[in-house]
């Protein structure tokens, strides 16, 4: 430990020595204060928490990750060049431990930056939210100030009603023959109308969502609720607005009534009484008072939302997430440093976060099952194969990105969404150990084969 603890040292040296953490000390201090003088909010609570705190929580982890990269492959690449590391080598310390080390100095330089930066965050939010109308400081006390917790009904099963659907269509279609693609394309559109008769509320109808809450603290269950969710209809129109009236609590006993008017495709919060029945349910009704039907979403979720804990707290969880992300990327740095130059690792390690920035590409690729642009024309023998190989590379990176990009501190903070000790565990578990520990094996590894002084004679 003390070999490592050494090796940490030394790379906080580095940094130093390359006037890294100064530098990157004005830039985080350019974006915490800059950004809020330069971008004025418009005096909500929300316009405040997008630029105090999603922007520049947004900049603070775009310059740290940017940092990390360039830092972890030139502490170590630049080391074996200028043959400063065959110095190192000759003494009793195995070659894992240099590379651990210097993976706990870059991460240990983050947490620093990081927390400085994040403490700054936290009370330049502080201070404008002082600023705000009374009404705007209670919203963002309410909604954005806390750490709530979600709970949904138990998404029903749709498997049977697409039997059904799909056993009604070939009775009413008993001598029909579909081709592969048509068969795909009939399954899709009962899957959907399976999903359309779930989620549509009709004019004069009303539908109910029952959440269990049982598992609530009593503390928990004795304050306000607030519903989220999204709703959307047929024929869209941004200016318009739909009358719903909702009925919350048990359904066999009295209950509170409330109408509201709210514009669809877009999320809303409505506060509600904790009435919870004898089993600690939370019964919500909506009955659609308009003549055209409304939808709700499966996958934006109908869901309650509680206190789970302080804002302070869940800040510092979101921090947490932010440097796990930054401990991958050291590894990645290091990685690709432990047998390429500087500049080919520093290129190599930005080529591995661009794939992991392009995620919007890789879901196209993996929905429409080929990387070409759609055609009606058919597909010739080199697309085909070309297909056969990249459509399943892109899917699985699309798996293993999806394994770090999972978690969003910056989204769940600025909507006051609680992030749980529980995803923080799974965040360590799923961007630290896992994605970081394959980067660091293989890092290890390489860094064991590489010839040093090799290395010095080519630079």
């Amino acid at each position: 430990m003390n070999r490592i603890l050494t090796m940490a040292r030394l790379t906080w040296k580095s940094a130093f020595r390359y006037r890294l953490f100064w530098v990157m000390a004005v830039l985080l201090v350019a974006a915490v204060v800059g950004l809020p003088l330069i971008l004025q909010d418009d005096g909500t609570a929300k316009g405040l928490t997008q630029i105090v705190l999603t922007y520049t929580l947004s900049a603070i982890t775009v310059l740290l990750g940017f940092a990390t990269l360039w830092l972890s492959c030139g502490t170590l690449a630049r080391d074996v060049e200028e043959g400063q590391m065959q110095v190192v080598s000759i003494k009793p310390i195995a070659r894992w431990q240099i590379w651990l080390g210097k993976w706990a100095g870059i991460l240990a330089l983050n947490a620093t930056l990081l927390a400085l930066s994040g403490a700054s965050v936290y009370l330049l939010l502080q201070w404008r939210s002082q600023r705000l109308p009374a009404e705007q400081q209670r919203i963002l006390q309410e909604e954005i100030f806390v750490a709530r917790a979600a709970a949904r009904e138990r998404p029903p099963d749709l498997k049977p009603e697409i039997e059904r659907l799909t056993a009604l269509w070939h009775k009413q279609n008993p001598s029909a023959t579909l081709a592969p693609e048509d068969v795909k394309e009939l399954n899709n559109r009962i899957a959907a109308q399976a999903r359309s008769e779930v989620e549509e509320v009709p004019p004069q109808y009303s539908k109910l969502w029952v959440i269990n809450l049982s598992s609530l603290p009593p503390r928990v269950r004795q304050e306000p609720m607030q519903l989220r969710f999204m709703l959307h209809v047929a024929d869209p129109n941004p200016a318009a607005t739909y009358q719903m009236v909702w009925r919350v609590g048990p359904t066999n006993a009295p209950a509170q009534f409330f109408e509201e008017t709210l514009p669809p495709d877009s999320f809303q919060e409505i506060t509600v009484p904790p009435l919870l029945d004898a089993n600690g349910n939370l019964c919500v009704a909506c009955g659609n008072l308009n003549d055209t039907s409304l939808f709700f979403p499966m996958e934006n979720g109908f869901e309650v939302l509680y206190r789970e804990s302080s804002f302070g707290i869940n800040f510092a969880r979101g921090l947490a997430v932010i440097l796990c992300w930054l401990a991958l990327l050291s590894a990645v740095g290091l990685a690709s440093a432990s047998f390429l130059s500087f500049p080919v690792a520093s290129f190599c390690s930005l080529a591995v976060l661009l794939v992991g920035l392009s995620t919007g590409t890789l879901s196209a690729v993996q929905e429409q099952k080929s990387i070409f642009e759609f055609s009606s024309d058919k597909p010739g023998v080199a697309k085909k194969v070309i297909d056969s190989i990249a459509v399943p590379v892109f899917t699985a990176a699309l798996k293993i990105i999806n394994l770090v990009e999972g978690f969003s501190p910056v989204d769940s903070l600025s909507t006051g969404h609680s992030i749980t000790w529980g995803q923080l565990a799974r965040a360590v578990e799923q961007i630290v150990i896992l994605m970081g520990g394959f980067f660091g094996v293989a890092g290890v590894l390489l860094f064991h084969r590489r010839e040093l002084a090799a290395a010095q004679s080519n630079s």
